[in-house]
């Protein structure tokens, strides 16, 4: 990242390598004896004086003379930014200013006469300035030439026409939008004919936005000594950090990124609000004092405004972005002929801009939006409130669109302001819950309390919970579901219904599932039995909360028959519930691993849900969440990517951040299976993040190890401890209970271990976290596979007998569920068997088999990682040149997703197979080159029963083989211990030391 450190400034200019470099390529030519003139435009804030102030500072400390001023708005002195430049105002270097040597007296401004008195001022001008400079150059630096006069106008663009001869700078900084057109025309012309430089800064990208915020946050104090801008990085306004500890540096950043425009000026300013994502575009941030004082720039502008334009621009940031010149006319009450003569001076300053349809405006920035709307007089803003909500109400707006107006106005227009407040939140707890939360209690707080709770005041916490809930307060909610609770005997039994659900989904989010678990079992009760078709939507949701609870807790067989009762009454009702609790019956049966009674009903609620209108399927992320996971239990990757997807952009706008956290993980797991590493690991970092800032442990837990298990891929064998320790970090944040997120947990640590290549603690892991050797605590869908890694494990430790239990485990569990996956997984551990055991003609068979199964699926890592793993089998069973040809499409596989990891063991596994290949004498196959004194376990089991007397079918009998299999073994037995016969084979078993002497 690219940081210039401004003399003028005292903070970092971030991002500008670019318009660095061409500063620094102007300055090499003025040491050469070359001149030219600097243009330096573009929009308020974007950093253009700190480009000329790092010109003039650089400048200066050549040697060069510099003088440099600035055009003052509205000024009647003729002249008045080069009278300013000529009085004394040069820079001489480190030491501060020191007048201007050697200039004479600025000449005398001419009488009004012919035209060319002015031209005879700017020859003056330019021969005075030639003589002044000097050996190393001159400099005149000239900032916000916009506001200069028609004289100071004309002369700048003389003296671009035709520039100070020698070694002479000419440096210009203005805004285009409000340039008159005299000095643009000639600066074009410049541009043209090559003799101006025209430089126009970008705004920030994510990156630099997130360098400059880190630079803040990391050097707050000492920089609010240093800086005139002391409310930003000081600590008193810094509430942004917390956000960007929680969100994640990359997040915040992107996010921020996004509502500055990357302008940098705007950024000071969100970042001295105390920005945070979720009141945006609303709300600036939490601290309005800190928006005003770095806001001075922008607040200068709208001082300067005639009153008509002061009462329009105010009006205008009350009615927010767009508006229309009709309404601010009828809230201002200036009239309509008014308003449009201060629209013209309003557009005329580059305050606000046509919008491109509706014959709308709209300020030149949000961020001037909420400055004007701050700096407005209050006596203004408070009957424009009034007028405004007045004027939308005729209109009949939305109510989230009204009660903008109405929170405003609570304490001066009584209940109808509330009522417009409380329906707002309503219709906006969907897609701005934390709006809508802050509604909710402005509401709370007005109506009146007492001992006992009202039905009203218990609905509208509630809903207040549901918000808070979604914008992911999820202690504040806890908070206010208890406080409702400990009203619960005040309620009828369908608000208490409701209380009891809100509060266990607040409880289970939180990770709390004993609690959550006691909450819904206290209303169980409270259900009818039987349940009533059609079931009225509390106790649905009850029952959905309780089959939520269940699940996350790994205990869904509790509530099975009451959810797929539920789910039977539901049929294709409308109620959001109805659906919800329908893929929650779904999903429940793929977890438990009851494939044939899930995969119909999955099919199904997948019908249901694609046929739901987009503002109807925002209200159920959630449910979509679920549904995805259970098409991903079942292998449907295109649909599970299809609805995770459908939630993320539900969830988008800052709604449901639990449930965003899960379609994260969701997809994060998805991507990792189908080669998209990259973005596997970037969704699991933002779902840790977000985890961490709602405090849901289990989650963040999670998506550690989830994003241990995509690095462990795209990262070398010198990254391995760190990521195991990543992943075990991971494991113990969800150590608190044995439900979904554990068990999910421990399979990717196993998985992370076992690639990173310690099979020891692949099998410590599985065997003490994951429910002894069957396994019992994971999730059944996933069972097959990981008994073949325990297998495969069993294997590389030297535990022959073991693999081979785990491998028929696997195998029978992969049998039952039919997911072709899975039987993938459980054939590559089979072949790593036959591979141990010397059949590496049918371990080959098994390796290409899964390999092309994994290919089908759309999974290249496995499949890439299968062909390593069997290249050994295909060179002995094949040749040399098989082997070679599978490791060539491993790596090529391999460089196509970023897998490191899969180059590295292919790199490892190519030296083996040449290593034999350059040892071989001619005439002789692999096979027969390998080392005379190394048997496989197989063979010496089968050449020890041989030495002992047994014939091969009775050794075939015993190994539960085919004599054929014994014969081919005896035969690469005799080769390797270079003998010809079975009376020779007992001496030479004994010359070879033990297996556990090797």
């Amino acid at each position: 990242m690219f940081v210039v450190p401004s003399q003028e400034t005292d903070f970092p200019m971030v991002g500008r390598a670019t318009e660095a470099a061409r500063v620094t390529g102007v300055l090499e030519a003025l040491a050469a004896g070359q001149g030219i003139v600097v243009e330096i435009a573009g929009d308020p804030g974007i950093g253009k004086t700190s480009l000329l102030g790092l010109l003039a500072s650089r400048a200066a400390a050549t040697g060069a003379r510099v003088l440099r001023a600035h055009a003052v708005r509205d000024t009647r002195i003729p002249y008045q930014v080069f009278r300013d430049a000529w009085d004394g105002h040069a820079v001489g270097g480190p030491g501060g200013n020191r007048g201007a040597p050697g200039l004479p007296p600025f000449p005398a401004p001419p009488a009004p006469a012919p035209a060319h008195s002015d031209f005879q001022l700017g020859t003056e001008v330019r021969s005075a300035l030639g003589q002044w400079a000097s050996p190393r150059g001159g400099v005149l630096v000239l900032d916000d030439l916009h506001h200069c006069g028609r004289q100071s106008a004309a002369l700048a663009a003389q003296l671009v026409r035709t520039p100070v001869p020698g070694p002479f700078v000419l440096a210009l900084a203005h805004r285009p939008r409000q340039t008159g057109s005299l000095l643009l025309e000639a600066l074009e012309h410049g541009v043209h004919t090559g003799t101006v430089l025209r430089v126009e800064p970008d705004p920030l990208d994510v990156g630099e936005v997130a360098a400059l915020l880190d630079h803040w946050r990391t050097n707050g104090s000492a920089a609010t000594e240093r800086s005139p801008h002391a409310s930003l990085p000081g600590q008193e306004s810094i509430s942004w950090a917390g956000s960007w500890e929680h969100l994640g540096p990359e997040t915040y950043a992107e996010q921020l990124h996004a509502a500055s425009g990357g302008n940098p000026r705007n950024l000071r300013i969100l970042a001295a609000a105390g920005w945070h994502p979720d009141n945006w575009p609303e709300r600036p941030g939490v601290n309005p004092d800190g928006l005003l004082r770095e806001a001075v720039a922008l607040t200068a502008e709208l001082n300067a405004l005639s009153p008509d334009a002061t009462t329009a621009v105010g009006v205008a940031a009350v009615l927010g972005d767009p508006f229309l010149a009709g309404d601010v006319a009828e809230v201002s009450g200036l009239g309509l002929e008014r308003t449009l003569g201060a629209f013209g001076e309003l557009a005329r300053g580059d305050l606000i801009r046509p919008s491109h349809w509706g014959g709308r405006f709209a300020f030149r920035h949000l961020v001037l939006g909420h400055v004007a709307l701050e700096h407005a007089n209050p006596s203004l803003r408070l009957p424009a409130r009034r007028r405004a909500l007045d004027l939308l109400t005729e209109r009949r707006a939305p109510a989230a669109a009204r009660a903008r107006h109405a929170e405003h106005l609570l304490g001066a227009d009584g209940d109808a302001a509330l009522q417009v407040l409380i329906e707002g939140a309503t219709e906006a707890a969907t897609e701005t819950p934390a709006t809508a939360a802050r509604w909710f209690r402005l509401a709370l707080d007005t109506l009146p309390g007492g001992e006992r709770i009202s039905a009203s005041r218990a609905n509208l916490a509630l809903d207040c919970c549901r918000a808070l809930t979604a914008a992911g307060r999820l202690r504040e909610a806890r908070t206010l579901a208890h406080d409702v609770l400990g009203h619960h005997s005040d309620l009828p039994d369908e608000l208490r219904l409701k209380a009891y659900a809100v509060c266990a989904d607040v409880e289970r989010l939180l990770g709390r599932y004993q609690e959550a678990d006691a909450v819904v079992h206290a209303a169980l009760d409270l259900l009818p039995h039987p349940l009533p078709e059609p079931m009225p939507d509390a106790p649905g949701r009850l029952i959905l909360a309780y089959g939520q609870v269940q699940v996350w807790r790994g205990t869904y067989g509790q509530a099975r028959a009451l959810v797929r009762e539920a789910a039977r009454t539901a049929g294709e009702a409308d109620q959001a519930w109805g659906t919800a609790v329908r893929v929650l019956a779904a999903f429940g049966e793929t977890y438990l691993g009851d494939l044939v009674k899930a995969a119909p009903e999955v099919t199904r609620c997948a019908r249901l849900v694609d046929g739901l209108p987009d503002t109807v399927a925002a209200d159920m992320p959630e449910t979509l969440a679920l549904l995805g996971c259970a098409e991903m239990y079942l292998e449907r990757f295109v649909d599970s990517y299809r609805h995770l997807s459908r939630g993320l952009e539900a969830t988008s706008g800052g709604s449901q951040k639990h449930v965003l956290m899960n379609q994260l993980m969701g997809l994060s797991i998805l991507d990792q299976w189908t080669g998209r590493l990259e973005d596997a690991r970037r969704r699991a970092r933002e779902a840790e993040m977000l985890a961490r800032a709602l405090g849901a442990d289990d989650g963040e837990g999670l998506a550690m190890t989830m994003r241990a298990a995509a690095l462990i891929w795209t990262r070398g064998r010198r990254d391995t401890a760190g990521l195991v320790a990543l992943a075990q970090k991971g494991v113990r944040k969800t150590s608190r209970g044995t439900g979904w997120w554990a068990s999910s947990a421990v399979g990717l640590l196993a998985h992370t271990q076992f690639v990173g290549g310690d099979p020891a603690g692949c099998l410590r892991t599985l065997l003490e976290k994951g429910g002894g050797e069957e396994l019992r605590l994971v999730q059944p869908p996933f069972r097959p596979s990981l008994l073949g890694m325990l297998s495969t494990a069993a294997l590389r430790c030297g535990d022959i007998g073991a693999a081979r239990r785990w491998a028929q485990a696997a195998e029978t569990a992969a049998q039952q569920l039919e997911l072709p996956i899975q039987l993938e997984y459980v054939r590559r551990s089979r072949a790593a068997l036959h591979a141990t055991d010397g059949e590496h003609d049918a371990a080959t068979e098994l390796f290409h088999q899964s390999a092309e199964g994994f290919r089908r699926a759309g999974m290249p890592v496995q499949q890439a990682w299968t062909l390593v793993t069997g290249a050994r089998s295909a060179q002995a069973a094949q040749g040399q040149d098989a082997a070679l040809t599978w490791l060539d499409s491993a790596l090529e596989i391999s460089l196509g997703c970023g897998a490191l990891r899969i180059r590295e063991e292919a790199a490892r596994v190519r030296a083996q197979v040449q290593a034999t290949r350059e040892s071989a004498v001619p005439g002789e196959s692999a096979t027969d080159q390998e080392a005379p004194d190394v048997l496989t376990t197989r063979e010496r089991e089968i050449a020890e029963l041989a030495a002992a007397g047994k014939r091969s079918r009775e050794i075939a009998d015993q190994l539960f083989v085919s004599t054929r299999t014994v014969e081919t073994h005896l035969s690469r037995i005799y080769r390797k211990l270079g003998i010809s016969s079975r009376m020779a084979l007992y001496r030479a078993l004994q010359r070879m030391p033990d297996a556990d002497d090797r």
